[in-house]
């Protein structure tokens, strides 16, 4: 599927104002699934009869997870099944946690970005591809975006980078960095969030769409 193709099925999605799951297979491809009260519980592992079946992935269990629909909520259910767990924007859970737009939900090493469109709370945005062909990014922003997800391209439950650490790699002080990600938070709708949440939420969709690819790091 090409770019513009896997960009018109996004935005259809989100139309829509239904939830959906936005992950990519081991080969690269894009894979959404639409959330529907009639689908819960969603089950998560590497069996192929898994709803979402993540059956590259060898740190995934055969059933890892599932998200449940909860009253008006999604909620991810992790009940000690799986080997390695499951994260919620690199934090680890166990139990139950609700989910809000744009978490990024890690389960062995496959991130699954988790978009709500029709939340109240829900960021103005599709996806950071959509983002990236109608909002120009300098070079210094996209420097900031590599160096701000370098942690997490290297492994599924890391953090994004601090503002010390992009300011390092990329030789600004760490003043400048802040104001470049101030400048990213706005043009991606993020400026509303709580502060906890904005960097891995712009680190989440940015990967996850594929803004960035391998050849950045």
């Amino acid at each position: 599927m090409t770019r513009a193709a896997e960009l018109k099925a996004q935005l259809e999605l989100e139309r829509r104002g239904e939830p959906f799951l936005l992950y990519r297979t081991g080969d690269g491809e894009q894979r959404l699934f639409t959330l529907e009260p009639a689908t819960s519980p969603v089950t998560i592992g590497r069996r192929d009869g898994a709803a979402v079946s993540l059956a590259w992935d060898s740190e995934v269990s055969r059933l890892h997870s599932t998200i449940e629909r909860i009253g008006a909520d999604w909620v991810l259910i992790d009940d000690g099944l799986s080997r390695n767990g499951s994260f919620v924007n690199g934090a680890r859970m166990l139990g139950r946690h609700r989910l809000e737009d744009g978490d990024r939900l890690c389960f062995g090493e496959t991130v699954i970005l988790y978009r709500d469109p029709g939340d109240g709370q829900s960021y103005s945005t599709a996806p950071l591809p959509a983002s990236a062909l109608t909002i120009p990014l300098t070079p210094t922003q996209r420097k900031v975006l590599i160096a701000l997800c370098r942690p997490v391209n290297e492994s599924a439950f890391a953090t994004p980078a601090t503002n010390k650490e992009i300011a390092e790699e990329i030789f600004l002080s760490v003043d400048a960095v802040k104001a470049q990600l101030r400048v990213l938070f706005d043009r991606f709708g993020l400026e509303d969030l709580p502060q906890n949440q904005k960097r891995a939420r712009l680190a989440a969709s940015t990967l996850v769409g594929g803004l960035l690819t391998a050849r950045d790091f």
